[in-house]
C-alpha cells in the first residue's frame, strides 16, 4: 500500500512538472505572437498615417509610384486604404511599391493612402537582415577622388564611427575648404546624402538612403524625413544626416529604402507628398486576433476562448478564477486546518462579497445568517421533517432577500441591495448547518465554524477581488492545470495541519 502510495505522488510530481513546462511555454507563446501581457488594460498606440498625394496633369497618361512602409520590427501593418477615385492600384512587393495608373486627367489630382500601424515592441530586433555586398566605388576624376580621399583622412580625426565622422566633417560649420570643393555651400539635404553615401561606398561601407516619418500627434501636414543607413557590425543603422545621431528615433517609421525616391509620378508636374499623424489607443485583447493573423497563428487563436463572444467570454473569465479560489479553501482546511461550513461555502460567500462589495456584503451576511439562525430555532420546536424544515428555510431566506432589496432600494441603503447578490440555497444550507451545530456541539463550535468560514471567505474575496489576478487566470488559463496537480498533490499529504502542531505542542514540551 505504501508502495502504491509513493508511486501516485511521484506520478502526480511529474503531471505537476509537465503541467508548469506546458503552461510556461504557452505564457511565452501568447506573449510572443498574441501581444498579452500580464498586467490588465494593456493597451495598444495605433497610428493612423495619411500621405496626400498632389500633382497636376500634363495631358499624357498617369503612373504614379508611392512607396509604403517598409518591412520592421517596430511596427506592424493592420490596416491600409487608398482613395484614389478613376485609378487603377496594383502592388508591387518587391520593392514596397504601390502603383496608380489611370488616363489623362484635367484637374489638379489629389491621392490619399492612409494606413493604420500598431507597435510591436515584443517583436523588435528579431528579424535578420541580409548581408548586403560590397558596393561599388562611386565614378570621378581625378581632382574630385583626390578631394575624396583627402576628406576621409580629415574625418579620421573626427570624433565617433567612421559614419558619424563623414556626417560631422560634412555638416562643419563654418564648412572646411576641402568640404566646399566637394559639396556645394548651399547644400541640400538630397545632396548632403548622396555625398555621404559616396564617401562611404569608397571606405567599403554598404550603405542606402531612408525616408521615414516620426509618429507625432498635433503636427501639420509634414515632409518626411531623409536619413542614411550603413551595414556596420553585422547590422544596418540608421544615421541622422544632420546631427550624425545614430540610432532610429522613437516612434519613426521607415516609408523607403534605397535609391527610389519616395513619389514618382509620370503624366502630370509640381507633385508632392504631405504627412500627417493620428493616434487612438485599444486595448491589446482587441488587437490579439490581429496580432495572431499577422503572425500566421490565425488557426490556434481560433481555437481559445479569445475567439468567443464578449458576453461567453465575460462568463469564462469568473469561470477560470474558481480553481485558485478552490486552492485557497483547500491550503485553509488541509494545511492550516481551520474548520470551516462545508468544503467550498466560504468560495461562493466570497464570490457574491466581490458583486456586494467587502463591508455592505459581510453585514448583509450576518443579518440574513441571524434572522435565519431565530427561525431555525423556532422551527426546530415543530419537531417537522429534514426536506420540509430547509424548504421552509430557503422560502424565508427568499422572503428576507426580497423585503431587503425593496427596502435598501426605496431607502437608497446600499446594504439591503446586496443581499440579493447571496446565493439563496447556499444561505439556507448555512443556516441549517449553523443549527445543527449549535444543537450537536454547542453554540460556540457553532460560532467558531461561521467566524473561520467568514475570514476564510475574506481571503478569498481579497485575492478573486483583485483586477490582475483576474486578468493573468483569464489570460493564461494554462494555470488552471497546475493549481489542478497541486491541489491533488495536497490529497496525498499525510503530516500534522499547523493548528495540529499548536494543539500537541504540550505533549513535545513534555518529553
Amino acid at each position: 500500500m505504501l508502495k502504491k502510495f509513493v508511486s501516485v505522488r511521484k506520478i502526480l510530481t511529474l503531471g505537476l512538472i509537465i503541467s508548469i513546462i506546458f503552461a510556461a511555454y504557452s505564457i511565452y507563446y501568447k506573449m510572443t505572437y498574441w501581444g498579452f501581457s500580464f498586467l490588465p488594460k494593456q493597451t495598444t498606440k495605433i497610428w493612423t498615417i495619411e500621405a496626400h498625394v498632389s500633382f497636376t496633369p500634363n495631358g499624357d497618361p498617369i503612373k504614379v509610384s508611392l512607396a509604403s512602409p517598409y518591412a520592421s520590427d517596430d511596427f506592424k501593418i493592420l490596416d491600409e486604404d487608398i482613395v484614389a477615385p478613376n485609378y487603377k492600384v496594383s502592388r508591387n512587393d518587391k520593392n514596397k511599391r504601390i502603383i496608380l495608373t489611370s488616363n489623362s486627367m484635367e484637374e489638379e489630382q489629389n491621392i490619399y493612402y492612409r494606413i493604420l500601424l500598431f507597435d510591436n515592441e515584443d517583436a523588435r530586433g528579431k528579424t535578420p537582415a541580409p548581408v548586403p555586398p560590397t558596393p561599388k566605388k562611386p565614378i570621378m576624376d581625378e581632382q574630385m577622388a583626390a578631394t575624396a580621399d583627402k576628406l576621409l583622412k580629415i574625418a579620421d580625426t573626427m570624433p565617433g564611427d567612421e559614419v558619424q565622422q563623414i556626417i560631422r566633417l560634412l555638416n562643419q560649420t563654418p564648412p572646411d575648404s576641402t568640404v566646399v570643393a566637394f559639396l556645394p555651400l548651399k547644400k541640400t539635404q538630397k545632396e548632403l546624402s548622396l555625398a555621404i553615401g559616396r564617401l562611404l561606398s569608397l571606405k567599403g561601407i554598404p550603405n542606402r538612403t531612408a525616408r521615414g516619418i516620426k509618429l507625432e500627434e498635433d503636427k501639420t501636414a509634414f515632409s518626411a524625413d531623409l536619413m542614411m543607413e550603413a551595414y556596420i557590425d553585422g547590422v544596418w543603422k540608421l544615421y541622422d544626416i544632420k546631427t550624425a545621431k545614430k540610432g532610429k528615433p522613437e516612434n519613426f517609421v521607415l516609408f523607403q529604402r534605397g535609391g527610389n525616391s519616395l513619389i514618382d509620378v509620370e503624366g502630370g508636374n509640381d507633385s508632392s507628398i504631405k504627412f500627417s499623424v493620428m493616434k487612438s489607443i485599444t486595448s491589446s485583447l482587441n488587437l490579439a486576433g490581429k496580432r495572431a493573423k499577422l503572425a500566421n497563428q490565425e488557426d490556434n487563436f481560433n481555437l481559445s476562448v479569445f475567439s468567443l463572444p464578449l458576453y461567453e467570454q465575460n462568463t469564462i473569465k469568473w469561470l477560470t478564477i474558481f480553481p485558485l479560489a478552490i486552492l485557497v479553501i483547500v491550503l485553509i482546511r488541509n494545511v492550516i486546518g481551520i474548520t470551516t461550513m462545508g468544503t467550498f461555502t466560504p468560495m461562493l460567500i466570497a464570490l457574491a462579497l466581490v458583486k456586494t462589495g467587502l463591508v455592505p456584503g459581510l453585514i448583509c451576511f450576518s443579518i440574513i445568517l441571524s434572522i435565519g439562525l431565530g427561525l431555525r430555532a423556532l422551527l426546530s420546536k415543530f419537531n417537522l421533517l429534514l426536506v420540509p424544515r430547509i424548504s421552509a428555510v430557503v422560502i424565508f431566506v427568499i422572503l428576507m432577500m426580497q423585503v431587503m432589496t425593496v427596502c435598501g432600494y426605496r431607502f437608497s441603503i446600499d446594504i439591503g441591495l446586496s443581499a440579493v447578490f447571496f446565493p439563496i440555497i447556499i444561505m439556507a444550507w448555512i443556516i441549517e448547518r449553523a443549527s445543527i451545530t449549535w444543537e450537536e456541539e454547542g453554540p460556540s463550535n457553532a460560532w467558531r465554524e461561521v467566524i473561520y468560514s467568514v475570514i476564510a471567505a475574506v481571503l478569498v474575496y481579497v485575492i478573486v477581488n483583485n483586477e490582475v489576478t483576474r486578468h493573468i487566470m483569464f489570460v493564461f488559463n494554462e494555470l488552471n492545470l497546475v493549481i489542478l496537480f497541486i491541489v491533488m498533490l495536497f490529497g496525498t499529504y499525510t503530516g500534522y495541519r499547523l493548528t495540529e502542531l499548536k494543539r500537541f505542542a504540550p505533549l513535545v514540551r513534555d518529553n
